[in-house]
């Protein structure tokens, strides 16, 4: 027996009724859905996935699409039997790529009489506020409208935002910004294992409730023609349930039970009570602008107990930043602890590293970051 089949005899979680009963969903369709090193894009599959798309809307649901293949879809056209590793490379195949993928979505929802609109952003997008509003406005005024809003990332002018997890980050920060019930994450996996499932002996993971459910698990990296991989899947379902927002993660090929039913894949709980707006574009949207290193003392303040950080608690400063910027917290060991908006530049800070507050001036006595704007990562 499948776990497909296996989930049909089962009654409904919680979690899935939720994403089954959603009204505002955001879908999000990986390379190896649309395109092949052999033949680029493949309309007889984006037609499938589009008739499910427009299902799903018939049966009442706002649909927001978060489609990956520009690039896969730009390499046979220009010649090229594997996707490139340079960056320009890349950018030239997706300006070619993006045109073909558009024009593909448009002429597959037009028949059913639907408008499709593209929408292209970058990950620095997410952490300007004035982009960030400016693309909810968009999205918000095409679904009004009755459109299909098709979402993809500006590969022709991204650079770091090309490796951002073959759209699924993307996908997961587009259901926070247009406040979705629910993200469907499409793929060629089926769900998520506890291994490699091709290599045989890995065991099918159903739900997952909460960070326990993934101790044991191996995720890996993209294929030939994505970016992503299971370890991209994992990031972007926790960043959804940050966001208050379900994941299912199913087979680009169950894409009508996974817009209907819901009983294929694995599905994602979001978190019971979700970040708030600020807080959730500390951790997961804002650019790092630099960092702090922090002794054992201030780590054991800030990750397990909450609490503003001090200056007496920072042994050091790395990079160049201002005032209300985002900045990560460093431990001891090395790794990132956290995130906050700080309140000093980074020259001032360097003044202040390890002294106690009666130690400073009148006007530098108030925290580094206070515990509000302090994120645990």
């Amino acid at each position: 027996m499948t776990q497909a089949d296996s989930d049909q005899g089962e009654v409904l979680s919680g979690t899935r009724q939720v994403i089954r009963s959603a009204r505002s969903v955001v879908v999000k369709i990986g390379s190896s859905a649309l395109t092949s090193l052999e033949g680029g894009l493949d309309t007889g599959r984006l037609d499938l996935l589009a008739d499910a798309v427009e299902a799903r809307m018939r049966a009442g649901s706002d649909v927001v699409v978060v489609s990956s293949g520009a690039i896969g879809a730009g390499l046979a056209p220009l010649g090229l039997t594997s996707r490139p590793k340079d960056l320009a490379t890349k950018q030239a195949a997706a300006s070619v790529g993006q045109l073909a993928l558009a024009h593909a979505w448009g002429t597959s929802f037009q028949r059913y009489g639907r408008t499709v609109g593209q929408v292209l952003l970058t990950a620095g997008d997410f952490s300007r506020r004035e982009h960030h509003r400016n693309a909810q406005r968009t999205l918000d005024r095409l679904r009004a409208l009755h459109a299909i809003a098709v979402v993809n990332e500006n590969d022709t002018i991204a650079t770091d935002e090309i490796r951002f997890g073959d759209n699924d980050r993307l996908a997961a920060l587009v259901a926070h910004l247009v406040g979705a019930d629910a993200l469907v994450l499409l793929s060629d996996v089926d769900g998520l294992y506890d291994g490699d499932p091709r290599r045989g002996g890995a065991t099918f993971i159903p739900e997952v409730r909460g960070s326990a459910d993934l101790d044991g698990v191996i995720a890996g990296s993209g294929g030939a023609l994505g970016t992503g991989g299971m370890a991209s899947k994992l990031s972007a379902a926790r960043l959804a349930a940050d966001a208050g927002v379900p994941v299912l993660l199913a087979a680009a090929s169950d894409a009508a039970a996974a817009l209907t039913s819901a009983t294929v894949g694995t599905a994602f709980a979001a978190r019971p009570t979700r970040l708030s707006a600020r807080k959730f574009w500390v951790r997961h949207a804002a650019d790092s602008r630099g960092a702090v290193l922090l002794d054992a003392g201030a780590v054991r303040a800030v990750a397990k107990c909450r609490r503003s950080l001090l200056a007496a608690g920072i042994t050091g400063v790395r990079g160049r930043f201002s005032g209300g910027d985002v900045i990560d917290l460093i431990a001891p060991e090395g790794t990132v602890v956290a995130r906050g908006v700080v309140e000093y530049d980074s020259s001032e800070l360097e003044t202040m590293i390890g002294r106690s507050t009666t130690e400073l001036p009148e006007g530098m006595r108030r925290p580094v970051i206070h515990a509000d704007d302090l994120v645990k990562v």
